[in-house]
């Protein structure tokens, strides 16, 4: 072991011993108060004891990683009941909601002192809001919640998903009408094509696009070479890029030729070029790249660079998708399938005995 290590446990240890409130009496005594040193009395949720159970350490020493857990413990707790109180709106959501962009962009209005609430610059994020009876302004300009509305587009290669590009490049938002005030929802590279959604809803883009919500996207994939099941394997555990750890939730093979591979990949994250540098990490180059479902909604037969709006039905299944296979068809309860198991074999008993009670004849009892 380091030695610095032992040298800390050796002076926490020290420590405990010299301030152990029943070290005359009973060393090995569990649960009391502890005094802490001054310098965690800062902390308004720990004051100057910390009443944590030491049935795990005998001698009554509390390392400081314990305290700051009871500080976490105490300090989540204090949130989690907060968020169960009532409140406004953030800020941020309500310009996302207003068409502003996504949440992120909305963030950026707020830090760069743009918006004014009540006639007040507010830069601070997470302020929240009444968009019912406050005054909220961006640029000048009242906060007006425009009319939603939700495209489908068929990206073609050679065409950016962002909304400001300095070269003039042509844009996604180009190929809807009003696309200024619009934005893409899961961004695609400048070289892969395929499904991309267009709206002005910042609440539904950060729920397709968040990684805790779990909105799968498949992609069909063409490779340089031929993938073996090592390869395939490797995929479906993970692979590290430069900034996380990456995995596909299901990936096989739909066609292999001679020179190429197809595959339909699936994710529930949206890295940058994040199949891209999966497939270098196993030796392969990506040769063509196509999105084909975003969660519920397919790309079907839309031409490639022709676009068209969501019904109501796709909108409401992107919001609210579909629960799971195992949702819908729950188990028997166990005590009926054993009841009903009972019941064929009381009837079976029943059965066999007419049958004897046939061939006996009447008084055979």
């Amino acid at each position: 072991m380091n030695r610095f290590v032992i040298f800390h446990h050796f002076c926490i240890f020290h420590f405990a011993l010299r301030h152990h409130p029943t070290r005359s009496t009973n060393p090995y005594h569990t649960g009391r108060s502890f005094p802490i040193p001054a310098v965690h009395s800062a902390y308004p949720l720990s004051r100057t004891t910390c009443q944590i159970p030491l049935s795990s350490n005998r001698l009554g020493v509390v390392h400081p990683l314990l305290l700051r857990l009871n500080l976490m413990k105490r300090t989540q707790a204090a949130h989690k009941s907060a968020a169960s109180q009532p409140s406004h709106d953030r800020l941020q959501k309500v310009l996302a909601g207003a068409g502003y962009g996504s949440r992120r962009s909305c963030e950026e209005l707020i830090v760069a002192g743009r918006v004014e609430v009540d006639r007040e610059v507010v830069s601070e994020l997470g302020t929240r809001v009444d968009i019912k009876t406050q005054d909220i302004r961006v640029d000048g300009e009242s906060l007006v919640r425009p009319k939603l509305v939700y495209y489908l587009v068929n990206k073609p290669a050679g065409i950016v998903c962002t909304n400001r590009d300095p070269g003039g490049r042509t844009r996604v938002i180009d190929l809807v009408p009003g696309g200024d005030r619009l934005f893409t929802v899961g961004r695609l590279d400048r070289s892969s094509e395929g499904l991309i959604i267009v709206t002005n809803d910042g609440d539904l883009s950060h729920r397709l696009a968040h990684p805790k919500y779990g909105i799968e996207k498949t992609y069909l994939v063409e490779v340089a070479g031929r993938l073996t099941q090592q390869d395939l394997g490797r995929l479906r555990r993970g692979v590290h890029l430069a900034e996380a750890f990456a995995k596909a939730v299901r990936v096989h093979v739909k066609k292999a030729l001679k020179h190429t591979t197809q595959l339909e990949i699936v994710l529930r994250e949206g890295r940058n070029r994040e199949i891209r540098r999966m497939l270098a990490r196993v030796g392969h180059k990506v040769l063509r790249l196509r999105r084909i479902a975003f969660g519920s909604l397919k790309l079907g037969n839309l031409p490639v660079g022709a676009m068209r709006p969501l019904s109501r039905q796709e909108v409401a299944g992107l919001t609210n998708p579909p629960e799971t296979r195992a949702a819908k068809s729950p188990r028997r309860p166990k005590d009926r399938q054993r009841g009903s198991q009972g019941d064929s074999h009381t009837k079976a008993k029943q059965s066999g005995s007419r049958r004897v009670g046939k061939i006996l004849g009447p008084g055979s009892s």
